[in-house]
């Protein structure tokens, strides 16, 4: 099972880094598995340690992805480094193994300190909504033009019907960033 996280991370210089990520869980420890290259995979091969923040504001997932500012950081408690200060919980992770691969390695990681901070309101379609179209978002590149209209229309069903602000706010982010990306992408031409 994959679970839809957002994971801080800083780099050497300590300036944070704030990003979606889908984690596993071994056991009781933590399993991303960033991409070569990206920030947080350098971020946290270089402290050895990331926060991973539990949220249900979705504005959080569509700003990280459409380079905008959502969020407020909190210094962590336990290792250097910081967390959403609006999150139902967030878990402090060391790094304890790296298990390497040309693409994604699998980065291991050590609940270091867990600290619950709201109540969980339930499940909301829209949310879910905005949560897949942010993983569609980031993966523009790799899926055809066609898949990303069919699932939109689809979720467009549920932010219809179950959407608040946040989520409106967050969906309209999402969509803008599609159509960006489109807007720029150079047609075949056809013989």
């Amino acid at each position: 099972m994959i679970f839809e996280t957002i994971i801080t991370t800083i780099n050497t210089a300590g300036v944070p880094h704030v990003t979606p990520f889908g984690v596993r869980y071994e056991g009781e420890n933590v399993v991303i598995s960033p991409y070569k290259p990206s920030t947080t995979l350098t971020n946290i091969l270089a402290t050895k340690n990331a926060v991973m923040n539990l949220t249900d504001d979705v504005r959080v997932f569509a700003a990280a992805l459409t380079n905008r500012q959502a969020w407020q950081l909190l210094k962590a408690n336990q290792i250097n480094g910081f967390r959403l200060a609006n999150c139902l919980e967030h878990v402090e992770l060391a790094l304890i193994e790296v298990r390497d691969d040309a693409v994604r390695p699998q980065l291991i990681l050590q609940k270091i300190e867990t600290q619950h901070h709201q109540a969980f309101s339930g499940f909301n379609r829209a949310q879910a909504a905005v949560i897949e179209l942010a993983v569609l978002v980031s993966r523009l590149h790799l899926l055809p033009i066609e898949k990303i209209q069919t699932e939109m229309q689809y979720l467009q069903i549920a932010i219809d019907k179950t959407a608040g602000e946040n989520e409106l706010l967050a969906w309209t982010w999402l969509v803008e960033k599609v159509n960006q990306f489109y807007a720029t992408q150079i047609p075949e031409k056809k013989h």
